[in-house]
């Protein structure tokens, strides 16, 4: 008998696959497509479990539905512009694009160890200057049509990088990469206007019923419509007049006090040349060194500084005082907001805080409120203290204080959205240039679509502080200008790696085209994404941005699909120890080492069986060993039955008809776990099980019927071929198959093999299971309580003993009370 060789077997099928281009993927348009993607990673060099997992399950829906028939679109590609390559060059003194290359290289081949079915011919990686070219293309589109722009905003600043920080690299006050304090500082960047679009992406959230809905939520909260109404305050002694939105204008009677955004443009001149200008400019240096997310936190305490100022509210004429606070801020509404205490959590907080009036203006129907209220009222109600409004149910009283507002001019009924437009400008080196200059005659310019790509100049130097790498190179620094052919001077901020991710998916489509960013014909063959598979760590941000893109090509004529992922999956993690896998606790493991000790195919199957794809999984090495195990089971029995001669036809027998039985429900178990269920750990279970039975059939006393035999094997290979695609592919060469295990149509089951005509069931005295009986599937209940009691070793356990009674469940059991 031969040794189970995954080594060898890995190797030899990799070879063979590479050779014949096994998973090219034609435009074959008379054919049903599939198109599956996992989301592309960022070549940091190593593949981790995380990695594992998520390509493991992309491969055996691609596998699966090749064998049923379709034609399946399964790419790869790489995210491949970013900070860590820039952070290489700056530490390492390696070029951004050779320390990017290196990685590409290395990540592929441990790909390709896996056994990972992607059509490499259509490899995409976003620094490549094809495809960034078709990235500023589309920049140039958006930029005509109104949807790219330029502003001056306070960003994140690092004074000692010298670089604009996202939220997310700004902990605790401090720059992530030099722990220096950040501030911030007023700067000219460029901006994508997805809230032109912030209607259609909410309102689309309901065509995606493939997505799970946590995702849908997350989206929808990120946008976060509103309807309420935009009001105007006047300021005593001040000409500029105070527009907030409010969405319960019902309590704009209780507003005891107003709160500005720091950062608002009113807030120098309301103190300049008062008392508070001091207090006011320290609070907000303070601010300089928080970021949005901890001013937003919920557990942050809230602060602010009185302006000395007054607002009028337009309905009571109350005199109402302004503050500055840490938790409003510029991007929400108009950076200004009416704090009504009595009835929001963060009001009532600040207001407790400073001594500040709490007034309320709603009041349940079972409670009395007044100033002494130990929290917020956040519920409905009747309205008091409103004047002619008294008594009104508070939902009725939104609209009504609405439509008092809009008779006297003082309000109008508005919508808002907590989604800001993206701002896709970056101080970096590697990442996709901004096809725009800048002429002292002309202005802004862009560059003409010919002369794309515009591509990243060599002759840059990598300090890691000071402005843009770019403008270090003087051969891309200044150019003739597009329109009147003087010197202009080239931006020099690169662009958000977000924007290289939002669109690949239709790159993949038609990777090869040179003269257009792809065929709409091809596109619109393969679009939409069937299943797209990726961590929900991108259900925000990711998903957001490519449902953008998507939109607005499909808008230009370019796509017919507006919505570019039919179903979403959201893998769980990869878990050791209760925890995430990472360096710093010491509890990675190594995918590599995993391969090395036990093949891919046993990588692959364990990281499949251990836990539902959506769930978190917990590794386990004894769980490694055992699907190891049951590889080389696998391996053994078919290694020993190979050869049998299977022309001879007989009746069945009980025995053959358990085993017909089980090769046809194990079919149809794997194929809806796979199919409707994405349950591959129950797929690789039923295939266990299945496994036990051959072992059990072929040790039995007895000639075996060969026939039988030969088909279950046959099963058994094809069922597991998606999951260890390199074993199955070896097992059923040594079954005497020329083609490929993955080119073999997915086996149907028979509907009548699978109705028994025999059941066992199990007998059961006073509860407890003594024995199991073979009987006819149709048997009556009294012919089963019959047969259970003639059963030699029952009646042997109830002799002498009074029966009670006898329960039977057809198909189930038998339970005999006695005593």
């Amino acid at each position: 008998m031969s040794r189970y060789d995954y080594s060898t077997i890995e190797k030899k099928w990799q070879e063979s696959w590479d050779k014949d281009n096994a998973f090219e993927t034609k435009n074959d348009t008379q054919k049903e497509k599939y198109y599956v993607l996992e989301m592309f990673p960022y070549p940091s060099g190593k593949l981790h479990m995380g990695h594992v997992r998520n390509y493991s399950i992309g491969d055996v829906v691609a596998r699966f539905k090749k064998m049923k028939g379709y034609n399946v679109l399964h790419p790869m590609g790489w995210d491949s512009f970013g900070l860590p390559a820039e952070n290489a060059a700056i530490k390492h003194g390696i070029h951004p694009n050779k320390w990017t290359w290196e990685n590409i290289e290395e990540m592929r081949n441990q790909l390709k160890e896996l056994g990972i079915s992607y059509d490499w011919n259509r490899e995409v990686a976003t620094c490549h200057p094809d495809y960034y070219k078709w990235t500023q293309w589309i920049f140039l589109q958006m930029y005509k049509n109104g949807l790219a722009y330029k502003k001056k905003y306070p960003v994140n600043w690092c004074p000692s990088c010298e670089t604009v920080l996202a939220n997310e690299q700004v902990v605790g006050g401090l720059c992530e990469r030099c722990d220096t304090a950040v501030g911030k500082k007023d700067l000219s960047q460029w901006y994508f206007k997805i809230t032109d679009y912030a209607d259609e992406l909410l309102e689309d959230i309901e065509k995606l019923k493939g997505w799970p809905d946590k995702v849908k939520i997350m989206q929808k909260n990120w946008i976060g419509k509103s309807t309420g109404a935009e009001m105007t305050f006047n300021i005593d002694g001040f000409d500029e007049k105070l527009d907030i939105f409010t969405t319960r204008p019902d309590t704009i009677c209780g507003v005891t006090y107003m709160v500005l955004a720091p950062e608002h443009p009113y807030v120098e001149n309301l103190v300049k040349g008062t008392e508070y200008e001091e207090s006011v400019a320290k609070f907000k240096e303070k601010l300089q060194h928080m970021s949005e997310i901890e001013r937003t936190s919920t557990t942050v305490e809230k602060e602010g500084v009185f302006l000395g100022r007054y607002a009028i509210n337009p309905v009571n004429g109350k005199k109402i005082p302004i503050y500055i606070a840490n938790y409003v801020l510029m991007d929400y509404g108009t950076g200004a907001i009416m704090a009504v205490p009595a009835h929001d959590e963060r009001d009532f907080e600040f207001a407790k805080k400073y001594d500040l009036s709490i007034i309320p203006v709603i009041e349940p129907k079972d409670m009395k409120l007044d100033e002494n209220m130990e929290c917020a009222y956040t519920g409905e109600g009747v309205m008091i203290n409103s004047g002619h409004f008294n008594g009104t149910d508070s939902k009725e009283g939104i609209e009504k204080m609405v439509n008092f507002l809009e008779e006297k001019g003082l309000g109008k009924k508005t919508i808002n959205f907590r989604l800001r437009d993206w701002l896709i400008s970056r101080q970096r080196y590697w990442g996709t240039p901004i096809p725009i200059v800048y002429c002292d005659d002309c202005g802004t310019v862009a560059i003409e679509e010919k002369d794309l790509p515009l591509e990243l100049p060599t002759d840059v130097v990598f300090s890691g502080k000071g402005k843009s790498p770019l403008t270090t190179s003087e051969s891309f620094m200044y150019t003739p200008c597009p329109k009147c052919g003087k010197k202009a001077k080239r931006e020099t901020d690169t662009m958000d790696t977000f924007v290289d991710s939002s669109w690949y998916f239709l790159r993949y489509a038609d990777p090869k085209n040179h003269s257009e960013i792809f065929n709409k014909e091809i596109a619109d063959y393969w679009m939409q994404v069937d299943q797209y598979i990726g961590g929900v760590e991108h259900a925000i941000l990711h998903l957001l941005y490519a449902r953008f893109f998507t939109k607005v090509l499909s808008k230009l004529g370019y796509c017919s699909d507006s919505e570019p992922f039919e179903n979403l999956l959201t893998q769980g993690m990869v878990l050791k120890d209760g925890a995430k896998m990472s360096k710093s606790k010491g509890n990675v493991v190594s995918p590599k080492e995993i391969i090395e000790k036990y093949g891919a195919d046993t990588a692959r199957t364990f990281i499949l069986f251990a836990a539902p794809p959506e769930r978190d999984l917990e590794w386990s090495d004894a769980g490694v060993e055992g699907c190891f195990r049951f590889l080389n089971r696998v391996w053994r029995v078919v290694d020993e039955l190979k050869g049998m001669d299977s022309n001879k036809d007989r009746e069945l027998t009980r025995e053959d008809k358990q085993l017909n039985y089980m090769i046809h429900n194990t079919i149809k178990r794997v194929s809806e776990d796979i199919e409707e269920r994405f349950n591959f750990n129950t797929a690789i279970s039923a295939i266990m099980e299945l496994i036990n039975e051959v072992y059990k059939y072929k040790d039995l006393d007895g000639e075996k019927n060969e026939k039988l035999l030969k088909e279950a094997l046959e099963a058994i290979v094809v069922l597991l071929a998606p999951f260890a695609p390199h074993m199955t592919e070896e097992l059923w060469s040594m079954l005497g198959k020329e083609m490929s295990v993955h080119e073999a149509s997915w086996p149907t089951y028979d509907k009548k093999a699978i109705i028994k005509d025999e059941v066992e069931i199990v007998v059961q005295v006073n509860g407890k299971v003594r024995d199991k009986i073979v009987v006819a599937a149709n048997m009556s209940k009294e012919d089963m309580e019959k047969e259970a009691m003639g059963n030699e070793k029952i009646a042997g356990l109830i002799a002498g003993k009074n029966i009670i009674k006898v329960i039977a469940i057809p198909r189930k059991l038998v339970n005999i009370v006695a005593k």
